[in-house]
């Protein structure tokens, strides 16, 4: 399906100012949609004259649509729909004298120009299944009023405005509570869902007379209150703005969205949503995030102690075959204390960022490596976000690969030899991730086998890319020259 820069772009003269109004426009014209119980489409003018293509279509969630295809993309030619033509040409609001008959169901058809800076730039049809038509009760009275004067808005440029949007992802719609004020900001009719959540402040009485901000001030202390400029502004009726109010308990998002129908302020449209059980649940995961945080944090500092124990009983051991392996429990201690510190530093996701991880794993190992000659690693390659029970299991194999590609490939370096060079590889393709370990030294022993090494670290890397990763591991000789190469390839988590 085309966006609407797309077909705006192809097929019309609008420029990007156009197209960032319209883009504005429907980011909000749900609110049309719901408060006239009407689908809405958008139609841009041809380049050529030629007609119009529909850009942008919206259902109403308080009514039955009156389109059940998707008509984003179609093309309607001049005469078609004279509506639209008239609309555009006039630039005034136009309604069909007799209903349209589109599959077995009675649709009433308006056209609203879209006026930015004195030029019809677009219009909308405002299309009313009329099966759901019914007496009208006050409450949609109402809605169809605000309706009214939103596009008398919308065709004298009003609507929408600079400043309008929501800062809140979780903004409220007509639905979840309405209210209209007038010019002084007094209530002339809240729907009941928006009365109900007035009751959840405290409201005893009714909303209608009252001065929303004056009431709005007496149920909620002022610590909980936004400034006193914005709760004027808002509830008064005169900002496109939002902001919350929360008491003990509740939590509201209020929204406001002056109505000025002929360039007069007449009064506002004022939505209102609690979201409490949001903001419970918000506060509850920062909770649990800190708790989780806390202990990675714990945890990286007992693995820590272990590490620094096993160090000191290293340096009383005169034993160098036991004071090799107490160095090498300490490298492993240190890679799995890496990755608890990484996810105590940032939010859980149960995700971990690996690349910081493999950098300073590389940097480990070779800073306390006995080798004679420096020895120094390349990545090539991300290994991007991992679960984090793969991070802990790979980074004891990344540190056992090269660990082993420093002391083996590199066992007969004197001081004055050349860096040691040791590539780190990595791509993630297909859903799995393959890990490559190359260094330049000696290579493998003559007759090496995997499957009968005894060495404590090969197989250590073994078991976890097996048992843990699920993957495979391969030992060989590198090709095009000396040095050896490991490859692991491990499936990743959709």
């Amino acid at each position: 399906m085309p966006s609407l820069f797309e077909l705006a772009q192809s097929h019309t003269d609008l420029d990007d100012d156009d197209v960032s109004w319209l883009q504005l426009l429907m980011a909000d014209w749900q609110i049309v949609a719901d408060l006239s119980f009407a689908d809405l489409v958008l139609w841009l003018p041809d380049r050529e004259g030629k007609g119009f293509w529909a850009a942008g279509q919206m259902r109403p969630t308080t009514g039955p649509t009156a389109y059940v295809d998707d008509m984003v993309g179609t093309f309607v030619p001049e005469g078609r729909r004279p509506v639209l033509d008239e609309a555009f040409a006039a630039g005034r609001l136009v309604r069909e004298g007799d209903p349209e008959w589109r599959d077995d169901v009675p649709v009433r058809v308006e056209t609203i120009p879209v006026r930015r800076q004195q030029r019809v730039i677009a219009v909308i049809s405002r299309n009313t299944n009329l099966l759901g038509v019914r007496t009208p009760s006050q409450l949609e009275l109402t809605y169809l009023q605000t309706a009214s004067d939103l596009t008398q808005m919308i065709a004298g440029g009003e609507f929408p405005a600079a400043g309008q949007r929501s800062d809140h992802a979780d903004t409220p719609r007509v639905g979840d509570g309405f209210l209209r004020v007038d010019a002084d900001g007094v209530v002339v009719y809240a729907s009941p869902n928006a009365l109900s959540v007035y009751r959840r402040l405290g409201l005893s009485g009714d909303l209608a007379g009252s001065s929303l901000a004056d009431l709005t001030r007496g149920l909620v202390p002022p610590r909980d209150r936004p400034d006193e400029e914005t709760l004027s502004a808002v509830l008064g009726g005169r900002a496109y703005r939002d902001t919350e109010i929360a008491s003990r308990a509740v939590s509201l998002i209020v929204r406001s969205i002056p109505l000025r129908p002929q360039g007069r302020h007449i009064g506002a449209l004022v939505l209102v949503r609690d979201v409490s059980d949001l903001r419970r649940r918000d506060r509850e995961l920062v909770t649990k995030d800190a708790t989780i945080r806390e202990i990675h944090h714990r945890v990286k500092n007992n693995l820590q102690t272990v590490a620094a124990l096993l160090r000191l009983q290293s340096r009383r051991i005169g034993e160098p075959a036991a004071k090799a392996a107490l160095d090498e429990a300490v490298r492993r201690v240190g890679s799995i204390a890496l990755v608890h510190e990484t996810l105590s530093l940032q939010a859980v996701e149960q995700k971990v960022l690996f690349d910081e991880i493999a950098d300073r794993l590389c940097v480990m190992v070779t800073e306390v490596s006995a080798v004679g000659a420096p020895v120094r690693v390349r990545r090539d390659g991300s290994f991007g976000a991992l679960p984090s029970e793969m991070a802990t299991a790979l980074a004891m194999v990344l540190t056992e690969l090269l660990q082993n590609a420093v002391e083996h490939g590199y066992a007969d370096a004197s001081p004055g030899d050349e860096t040691g060079r040791i590539a780190l590889r990595v791509a993630r393709t297909g859903g799995r991730l393959r890990v490559v370990v190359e260094d330049h030294g000696r290579g493998l022993p003559e007759g090496f086998d995997l499957e009968r090494s005894t060495n404590l670290g090969l197989s250590i890397v073994k078991t976890l890319v097996e048992s843990e990763l699920k993957g495979s591991l391969r030992l060989e000789q590198r090709s095009g020259g000396p040095g050896a190469q490991a490859t692991i390839d491990v499936p990743l988590e959709e």
